[in-house]
């Protein structure tokens, strides 16, 4: 039987935890309880993906001790004795999981099954001047709990209006309102439930005059990047981080001086936000930034610039991520709470308590715990043709080691389809190399997204072989459009994000790297448009090396053997193999598999390259600091440097 409840208590919590209409940044709890025992959801766990064995068991009789208890005085000293106790109800088997700092309040209801939950549409509510007359009116069955501080004392607060409530009504009542914070349903059934928290938002829904508008605007792209570079130094000291960028209707109107309105906002958001006025230049900014961090003793998570949009910062992507969803669900409650008389925020003596509160703390370091370190965690890296075969393979690379790949490639569906197994540490753009407002748009994308550029990684290339009796110009200017006009354009607008984050973090390296071939090292017969393309890069390498060197942008290119199982290769139809068979590049060659045999014949170590050996070329150009301008040959012994 337990099991039975414990699945429907797993199931409710995945239903609401993947609902945003009702759980914010993964935030939220739910619980089960019998006489015995109560099972609630631990600190920092996702109710999208918790399972049935995952809920902390709480003793109840433990619990129901800490009523009676005699606490300190001191708010400090209070809540480490009362969150000793919480530890100590813990089950046998527990003692690695912290339970939900609202364990108490799920006690408090004798109703089977809990959920508390912070939806925007109840927080237009509970968020709002008139919001408790208004809660008494539709909801009069329900209890209305004022703001106060979280913990005990808020535990102590809700137990005493409920009882007030069953002394007055004679029953049990199955909601609970807190003030800036949200709404608890309880129910015997998850089915009951299911039908308390719906009948709740639908009548909350036809009760609002204004939604917010959140559709997508027009704004100064060239302004947006380049200030998120700037913002992405600042806020990351030199080190790799997070800068995401949106703007709508209800960012332009929303005031930055509005103090906090929920707890969340407090802890993944920050109580207060930088505002930058319009037209406001980089040391300006910069300016603003330190003075902002001087006053309030941390660095904003949140920045508004007038006319513009709003930046959410973070270590990594995830934490901006968070940060900016949990700031978009406050401009949410503001348009919502229009409707109930307006907003009213946090007051300041709770604001105090929720940025100094140590469970509060401990919750956003849990939720927002990243991966386990690796090379490259929070690089941001362009991987142009990545779409497919030697550019995929690069990409898939340089994200298993902790990188934010963004795949440029005209194939968009496939670019698209390529990272969606990199979740939000992956973006696909669509993008033609040979095309200069491409190229800046690409560039732009990526800002826009991540906040800058760490590593740019110029993959895009065509081949075209053929004789100089059968070459046609069109032809050839097509593949020097992608291969070495494409290359230029790149490294000119990479360059340029690049050159913004040196000026405010000048010990930052950064790298642009080509894919070039041995094709760059030595000619080759029949296909000289390709080769050409190749010298040309080389070139290009070793003189974007020199120029932006005092900006600390190395400049390096790999230059890969036959990557003979890939599809430049061995495509059925366009592959080299089929095209060198026609052109009679391989005298004697009769097959395809004739042609592979002789490239195979070339190499010392007997194979064709593979991604992994081009990946390891450029993890060693990222991580040295002393080379640049080289041209690294990774041929199996084909080519070697001289």
């Amino acid at each position: 039987m337990l099991n039975t409840q414990l699945e429907a208590l797993a199931s409710m919590s995945n239903k609401y935890g993947a609902d945003d209409n009702f759980v914010l940044a993964g935030g939220g709890n739910t619980s089960f309880k019998n006489s015995a025992e109560l099972y609630i959801k631990g600190s920092g766990t996702s109710l999208a993906t918790i399972k049935p064995e995952d809920f902390v068991v709480m003793r109840r009789n433990a619990l129901a001790e800490m009523w009676n208890k005699k606490y300190s005085e001191n708010e400090e000293k209070r809540e480490s004795e009362v969150l000793a106790d919480m530890m100590n109800a813990r089950g046998t088997g527990m003692e690695s999981r912290r339970p939900s700092v609202e364990t108490l309040l799920h006690d408090i209801f004798p109703q089977s099954y809990v959920l508390h939950v912070h939806p925007a549409l109840v927080n237009g509510l509970t968020c709002s001047r008139n919001g408790k007359k208004i809660t008494e009116s539709l909801f009069p069955d329900a209890v209305w709990v004022p703001a106060c501080k979280p913990g005990y004392v808020l535990a102590l607060e809700c137990r005493q209006a409920m009882d007030r409530y069953s002394a007055s009504t004679g029953k049990q009542a199955d909601m609970l309102f807190l003030e800036n914070h949200g709404v608890f349903f309880a129910a015997e059934t998850t089915e009951q439930l299911d039908i308390l928290a719906v009948s709740v938002m639908e009548k909350l829904r036809g009760q609002i005059k204004r939604f917010p508008d959140f559709n997508k605007i027009d704004f100064d792209i060239d302004a947006a990047v380049s200030i998120a570079p700037v913002l992405r130094m600042l806020y990351s000291e030199g080190k790799p981080a997070t800068v995401r960028f949106i703007t709508n209707p209800e960012i332009l109107k929303y005031d930055p001086a509005t103090d906090s309105v929920t707890p969340d906002h407090i802890v993944y958001a920050k109580a207060k936000q930088l505002a930058i006025p319009a037209d406001c230049s980089d040391d300006a900014i910069k300016d603003l930034f330190d003075a902002f961090v001087s006053k309030n003793g941390y660095k904003p998570k949140i920045v508004f610039v007038e006319s513009l949009g709003m930046f959410s910062c973070g270590a990594d992507v995830k934490e901006a991520a968070v940060a900016e969803a949990v700031f978009l669900d406050a401009l949410k409650i503001a348009a919502y709470a229009e409707s109930f008389g307006g907003l009213s925020p946090m007051p300041e003596f709770l604001i105090d308590f929720i940025v100094n509160w140590e469970v509060e703390n401990y919750r956003s370091k849990v939720s927002l715990a990243g991966v386990n370190a690796k090379r490259f965690n929070g690089k941001i890296v362009v991987v142009t043709g990545g779409a497919q075969g030697f550019g995929k393979g690069i990409a898939d690379c340089m994200h298993d080691e902790g990188a934010y790949v963004v795949i440029a490639d005209m194939n968009y569906d496939g670019a698209k389809a390529a990272v969606s197994e990199y979740g939000i540490q992956g973006h696909a753009v669509s993008a033609d190399v040979s095309s200069e407002e491409s190229v800046k748009n690409m560039i732009n994308e990526t800002v826009l997204v991540f906040g800058g550029i760490d590593v740019f990684i110029n993959n895009a290339g065509i081949v075209k072989a053929g004789s100089l009796d059968e070459m046609q110009k069109g032809a050839f200017d097509a593949v020097t459009a992608v291969n070495y006009t494409g290359y230029f354009l790149c490294a000119k607008y990479a360059s340029k994000i690049m050159k913004i984050q040196h000026k405010y973090a000048p010990d930052y390296l950064m790298d642009i790297i080509e894919i070039n071939s041995k094709s760059g090292l030595t000619g080759s017969n029949r296909n000289f448009a390709y080769a050409g393309s190749k010298f040309g890069g080389i070139g290009l390498t070793q003189s974007f090396a020199l120029e932006l060197v005092e900006y600390n942008i190395k400049v390096n290119a790999v230059c890969p053997g036959n990557f003979l199982n890939g599809p430049l290769w061995s495509d059925p139809e366009k592959g080299l193999f089929v095209q060198y068979l026609r052109t009679g590049k391989v005298p004697g060659a009769r097959t395809v598999d004739d042609v592979r045999r002789h490239y195979e014949s070339k190499v010392p170590l007997g194979r064709g390259c593979e991604t992994i050996d081009v990946a390891r070329a450029i993890f060693y150009i990222i991580e040295q600091t002393y080379e640049t301008g080289q041209a690294i040959p990774v041929t199996g012994g084909q080519e070697m440097l001289k």
